[in-house]
């Protein structure tokens, strides 16, 4: 009987020991492939449980809300910095990394003034917001030539050329970043007078998009329904590809614009209360492992901020400028977090643009 009792006693902990062994994420959409979950669950002997998201204000409104049950999350550098003032993440411990030494150094200098010390946040993920185009129908509506300048969505001389045929993202930050940077002004301007002049340019190139476009412009430029898409180079990366496989009549191509472009970089972070630190020091560290990042950018084309991951790269991968891009040439810029009175202005700005005024 004893004996019994020792062997249900027994298999109960251990069944309660398996139970314990998970790694809880809030992590965007399709960033982890099923691959990949799968070899860090064999790799940790544990299970990966993942919530998502679409972009950085929904995780911080869930955590600020109170969500809990979250080991990890995944803000973009500027939400770095909110999180870190707000007291919600724990510093990394890099005894626990044997794969920091694997990082770019020029991505953990654009993570600086984020995150002074690179304490608390490890890059995994880098994607870079341009302009994705049809090249064949460019090239017959004879304004091929614009696509190197933000002009080809914001001049409307060019644009009564491929009229209807543009979209552009529904995304205040994003779009006046790009009409910004289309003035030669600082992607990050607060100035009123900048995003007074930034918002006529959108103005005046609005009556020749086909829409604001977050959902579908992956799938309409695949399929040819338009020509130009204001998009992020991993979606562009994957109409791109899309349109290889079903063998389109035509050809897709992206590529960065001379007057400079916003660069987001994802990190890894450990919420101050996590459940399971171990856990996440694990995950980090399977992450920055040179052919496990490799898989990021060989499925989804992101950027690589794992210099150890450029030995895995696919042909293709490694034929990629935008990809293969060094971070200290050319003209890149995060996206700074607003302060309220900024964020409210510009809320204002944006309004009075989505309804025509």
């Amino acid at each position: 009987m004893k004996k019994l009792l020792l062997t249900a006693f027994l298999a109960l902990a251990w069944g309660s020991a398996l139970a314990a062994d998970v790694l809880s994420i809030y992590n965007w959409n399709n960033a982890l492939s099923p691959d990949t979950v799968k070899r860090f669950e064999q790799y940790c002997k544990c299970t990966l449980k993942q919530d998502y998201y679409g972009d950085n204000e929904e995780m911080l409104a869930k955590l600020a809300a109170g969500a809990k049950g979250y080991d990890m999350v995944f803000p973009t550098a500027f939400a770095v910095n909110t999180l870190i003032k707000q007291g919600k993440l724990q510093a990394l411990d890099r005894a626990q990394i044997a794969n920091w030494k694997n990082l770019n150094p020029a991505y953990l200098k654009l993570n600086e003034p984020f995150d002074p010390g690179n304490r608390f946040a490890a890059p995994t993920l880098v994607s870079i917001t341009l302009l994705g185009y049809n090249e064949t129908q460019l090239q017959k509506a004879g304004v091929l030539a614009a696509a190197n300048s933000w002009g080809l969505i914001f001049d409307p001389a060019i644009l009564a050329k491929i009229k209807g045929k543009v979209t552009v993202l529904d995304s205040q930050r994003e779009l006046m970043s790009a009409a910004l940077l289309y003035l030669g002004k600082n992607a990050n301007s607060v100035n009123p007078a900048d995003w007074k002049a930034a918002a006529e340019v959108i103005r005046k190139a609005k009556p020749y998009w086909a829409a604001f476009n977050n959902q579908s412009y992956i799938k309409e430029l695949t399929v040819g329904n338009i020509w130009v898409a204001h998009g992020y180079s991993n979606d562009l990366f994957q109409a791109q590809q899309d349109a290889i496989k079903a063998k389109r009549p035509f050809k897709l191509a992206y590529r960065l614009q001379n007057e400079g472009n916003v660069l987001a970089v994802d990190n890894m972070t450990i919420l101050k209360h996590a459940a399971r630190p171990d856990l996440a020091h694990r995950f980090i560290n399977f992450m920055l492992d040179g052919k496990n990042a490799a898989e990021i950018s060989n499925e989804i084309g992101a950027n690589n901020p794992v210099k150890a991951a450029e030995a895995f790269f696919q042909p293709h991968i490694k034929a990629n400028p935008v990809i293969m891009l060094n971070p200290n040439q050319g003209k890149l810029f995060a996206l700074q977090d607003l302060d309220v009175k900024s964020r409210r202005e510009l809320n204002r700005v944006w309004s009075q643009i989505k309804i025509g005024r």
